[in-house]
């Protein structure tokens, strides 16, 4: 029996764990998921347990090595940003991996953006909202004045998804996906690391930076002359697959707990503005510059549905096959468009506090949410469409599943296609693709990404 070549890909979720084999086509050919149990670091706070994670992995490949059916060409990693793995003398993590929704000391912070130039300044050259433990270098700037003899232990700090390929090439590297995504290390401007990196000495614990779409090798025997990916911050990962599809200028909205607008075509610096309602860069694989805009939509629809469920004696997943209803929302586009100022940005918060009593039914309800949802997603998408016009939009993730959400969408942009795009494992399928010419010599085909268009409403402009 002849084994298939393909790629193995590690993608890891702060949640789910997996490993998946894509053949040369690209269509999925093996999958293991898990969930690990987390771990506490020394006050108590939940992080991810790095030493299963690692143990895990190891396991893993190895029984795909093993595996007849398979031939591993090559191996590459995404996973979650804005986490850190420190290694000590020894190249093995020695702290825990702390995580990112962490609190951050309110002084500290005070204290590094004093020194540097405040945060308005320092947001702007690094592309990074001020965000606490979610800007990673803060977390390094952390150690060394909280915990000064841990901070000289450290040999090098890797983000996540590089320590997940220094667990199989053995090759310690930094890549631009993560360096650029909301750490406050990058300076977009010059190109380089922010003076203040240079001035607290963590330059020396950072790997050289390393191009992610150019493989490493290998020591292990079972792998020799494998390319080896050096990793892929997720999000970047995710864009990967419409970059190589589609070249019409497109925006992208990735829909889960986030609703990330990434515009691949917009690389003007940030403004105040902008930084002020979560806009920020992300870096390609290729290093280039993706203005984003974030919005926590998925999270607050999760709440408000089981809000208005709950009310109307429904079941939390009624919305998801509940039509839209045009005459109703040319109805409440009429109803906003009545009120004194015209449409204003409300909030999710507004609409939690209207008295359910006030609507006939969950229909009904859910429409004028979704309206509230749809005002405050245009104004993100816009964010990052102003000066640089796009043909399309995307929309991947639980909302593209949603066709009330995407008919207001289309709705809101009558003079541009609007569709849903279906794309199973997105982010992995984006980690293979950025090495592909590296194990697989077929063309990447045209049909990777299954797409639906969504038509405005007539008479109907949401805006």
């Amino acid at each position: 029996m002849s084994s298939t070549p393909v790629i193995a890909i590690f993608d890891i979720g702060k949640t789910n764990k997996k490993i998946l084999l894509f053949d040369e086509q690209y269509v999925l050919a093996y999958k293991e998921e898990v969930q690990l149990e987390e771990t506490a670091d020394e006050d108590g706070f939940p992080c991810e347990n790095i030493q299963l994670l690692t143990q895990w992995m190891e396991q893993s490949l190895q029984i795909i090595l093993s595996d007849p059916r398979f031939q591993v060409r090559a191996v590459n990693f995404t996973a979650y940003g804005a986490s850190l793995v420190h290694l000590d003398a020894a190249y093995k993590p020695f702290i825990p991996l702390y995580n990112y929704l962490k609190p951050y000391p309110f002084g500290l912070q005070e204290q590094f953006y004093h020194m540097y130039g405040g945060e308005s300044l320092i947001s702007m050259q690094t592309a990074s909202p001020v965000l606490g433990s979610l800007n990673s270098g803060m977390q390094i700037y952390r150690l060394k004045y909280e915990k000064p003899d841990v901070f000289n232990r450290i040999v090098c700090s890797l983000h996540l998804p590089q320590y997940l390929s220094f667990i199989i090439s053995g090759k310690l590297v930094s890549d631009m996906t993560s360096i650029g995504c909301h750490t406050n290390l990058w300076h977009f401007e010059n190109n380089e690391y922010h003076p203040w990196v240079e001035a607290e000495n963590i330059t020396p614990k950072l790997a050289q930076i390393h191009s992610s779409d150019h493989p490493i090798g290998t020591t292990r025997v079972k792998m020799n002359n494998v390319p080896i990916g050096i990793g892929l911050h997720d999000s970047s990962a995710a864009l990967i697959p419409y970059l190589e599809v589609f070249s019409d200028p497109f925006i992208l909205i990735s829909t889960g707990t986030w609703s990330v607008s990434m515009n691949p075509f917009n690389h003007a610096p940030l403004t105040k503005e902008e930084l002020k309602h979560d806009c920020l860069f992300y870096i390609s694989h290729k290093g280039k510059s993706i203005k984003s805009s974030r919005l926590f939509a998925g999270h607050e629809h999760e709440q408000q549905n089981k809000r208005i469920a709950s009310y109307f004696g429904k079941a939390e997943n009624y919305h998801q096959k509940l039509p839209c209803d045009a005459a109703l929302v040319k109805s409440i586009t009429n109803l906003h468009k009545e009120k004194k100022g015209a449409r204003t940005e409300t909030s999710t918060h507004d609409f939690a506090a209207i008295d359910l009593t006030s609507f006939k039914n969950f229909e009904e309800a859910y429409h004028h949410y979704m309206y509230d949802l749809i005002t405050r997603q245009v104004s993100s998408l816009q964010l990052v469409m102003k000066g640089a016009p796009v043909k399309k939009i995307f929309v991947d993730g639980g909302f593209s599943q949603n066709s009330l959400f995407m008919t207001m969408l289309a709705s809101s942009f009558p003079g541009i296609s609007v569709y849903a795009a279906v794309l199973s494992q997105a982010t992995a399928l984006g980690a293979a693709l950025s090495i592909h010419p590296h194990w697989n010599e077929k063309e990447i085909s045209d049909g990777l990404i299954e797409l639906r268009n969504y038509s405005p409403l007539a008479d109907c402009m949401i805006k």
